[in-house]
């Protein structure tokens, strides 16, 4: 008697007869097998096989299918649940769902919901309940269905984004090894992990990592994700769910994921690209200033424009739909919750403009461009080609930092023309870079990148070229930079930490608190250049207003 492994049934061993089948029988079954399968694989093919896509949801006349919730990430002042839909499925409004918690038993509206067209799924972002509220599940409010929400991923310690490059290799972003800035770790000390579960030894791949350097780790694709990343090693209930990717150190466990490496990067394409100048930038509830930063640099040549938005709550969807409606204006907003990212934002936005720019600014914008002898940026770039310097792939600009220039309230003609009182020394610069160029390890500081060994730099002519950092505002606008900042490697202005730093406006410490003579404040010499400009390039002659004082409406 024997017994079949782990279930523990006994049978006997008996011999039994050969069955003897007829040739010609066997014949006719084995066609109708083969026909079977081609006819399955063929219809899977040409319908558009995706198996991470969850299966539609039947639902009633008006009201919404069931929205299977992919991940969960925990964030120090709110909650963001992502969403994957089936495909053709009506979107969720903010006013369709609620934030359902417990201790205390409670439901709030999302802050907002977003829609990640590059991603295909929608964010929910659910504000902290204090003292120590947990968010549960998302109530719909048509029908009154809870969406569980799942396990949360702690910010501090996650694989966050990934994508493959055009060489086959995973590029991910990471948060939680605190690496130095402007500087490449030893990849040595680090393995790139891929799986459903990547806690799950059991059931993962492990790869070497090529370079690491301060959120962003490059790995060697294994060749079953490269040839399909839903084929892999693990269980059937996995099926439905995309490979993920995270780092470890040597010895230690991986970070948690949320990070699947679906989107590929295009090969490289010959010939000319499509725009000459690009511009990236990340931004938080900077809408009202948006229109006279996009429409004065299309004016002087920026074709093409990523805008990185770092969790605002102001009408910017709306601002860069009516700024998308002008044919000459090329614009897109890619949904970014991470905080302080700003170094990887920028490297992900060099990613994607790389196949299609030749040249990318990086700039805040509060950053104005301006050419005093009259030129275009385009001038500048065919100059810079036709000079025959092809090893220049970086163009420095220095940065003239303006004050509140004697107003305390917003000026209603814009930045441009409201400021123009400024410090008599240059301070930093910012870099117009050919994304082609960056050094495989895309490590950027304060708006500029580390280029290949082959490649250098070039400063501009400030007679030629420079930039009106208008980074003293009146102070309501100027306190807002106390909520937060942007970039990984600087200290948030309420943090008693590099309180000298050159980012902090001098003498504010760290509160914010208007300084009585704040309105006169890095006021040295009256610079009027990019104002007289703007005004003869953009003052209508009737109402002798500029267009980004038009209503939105």
């Amino acid at each position: 008697m024997a017994q079949i492994p782990f279930l523990g049934i006994k049978h006997h061993r008996k011999k039994r007869a050969a069955v003897q089948i007829p040739r010609k029988s066997f014949f006719w079954c084995t066609l109708l097998l083969v026909c079977f399968a081609a006819f399955t694989f063929s219809s899977l093919l040409f319908r558009g096989f995706h198996p991470w896509r969850p299966a539609a949801t039947t639902a009633l006349p008006g009201v919404k299918p069931i929205v299977p919730v992919i991940e969960t990430v925990e964030f120090p002042d709110e909650t963001v649940v992502f969403l994957k839909y089936p495909p053709s499925t009506p979107l969720f409004t903010k006013y369709d769902l609620y934030c359902l918690y417990l201790n205390p038993n409670s439901s709030q509206p999302p802050e907002s919901v977003e829609n990640d067209e590059l991603l295909g799924q929608q964010l929910v972002r659910c504000p902290l309940i204090k003292p120590r509220g947990v968010l549960t599940s998302l109530s719909v409010k048509s029908t009154g269905y809870n969406l569980s929400i799942g396990p949360s991923r702690r910010w501090n310690s996650l694989a966050y984004e990934a994508l493959i490059d055009r060489d086959n290799t995973t590029i991910v972003f990471v948060k939680g090894f605190n690496l130095r800035g402007g500087k490449q770790s030893d990849a040595s000390k680090f393995k790139c992990v891929y799986g459903w579960d990547v806690k799950n030894p059991k059931f993962v791949l492990q790869s070497d990592v090529v370079s690491i350097a301060q959120e962003v780790v490059r790995c060697n694709t294994p060749v079953s994700i490269l040839n399909n990343p839903q084929r892999f090693v693990g269980t059937t209930s996995n099926m439905n769910q995309p490979i993920k990717v995270s780092v470890r150190m040597v010895g230690k466990e991986p970070l948690e994921s949320i990070a699947s490496p679906k989107r590929r990067l295009q090969l490289n394409l010959p010939g000319q690209k499509q725009h000459e100048m690009c511009v990236c930038t990340m931004l938080r509830n900077q809408a009202s200033f948006l229109k006279e930063w996009i429409m004065y640099h299309t004016r002087i040549g920026v074709q093409r424009w990523f805008i990185y938005d770092n969790n605002s709550l102001d009408d910017i969807d709306d601002v860069i739909k009516l700024l998308s409606m002008d044919g000459n204006v090329n614009v897109t907003r890619h949904v970014w919750p991470w905080i302080k990212t700003q170094e990887a934002g920028f490297a992900h936005c060099a990613l994607r403009a790389r196949d299609v720019c030749e040249w990318v600014g990086f700039m805040d914008v509060d950053e104005f461009f301006h050419l005093p002898t009259g030129m275009s940026l385009l001038d500048i770039l065919r100059n810079q080609s036709r000079s025959g310097n092809s090893k220049v792939a970086e163009l420095r600009v220095s940065c003239h930092n303006f004050g509140p220039s004697g107003l305390k309230h917003v000026p209603t003609q814009g930045v441009t023309m409201g400021y123009n009182c400024r410090m008599i020394a240059p301070e930093r610069h910012k870099s117009i870079v050919k994304p082609e160029a960056l050094n495989s390890t895309l490590i950027n500081v304060v708006h500029h990148f580390h280029l290949k060994s082959e490649f250098r730099y070039a400063n501009m002519d400030r007679n030629v070229l420079v930039i009106n950092h208008y980074k003293y505002q009146v102070w309501d606008v100027f306190k807002e930079k106390f909520y937060r900042r942007v970039a990984t490697y600087v200290s948030d202005w309420q943090q008693h930490r590099n309180v000298g730093s050159r980012d902090r406006a001098p003498g504010l410490g760290t509160r914010a608190v208007e300084p009585p003579d704040w309105s006169s404040r890095f006021c040295e010499v009256t610079d009027t250049g990019l104002k007289d400009r703007v005004a003869q390039m953009f003052t209508d002659p009737n109402t002798g207003k500029l267009p980004w004082q038009k209503s939105l409406t």
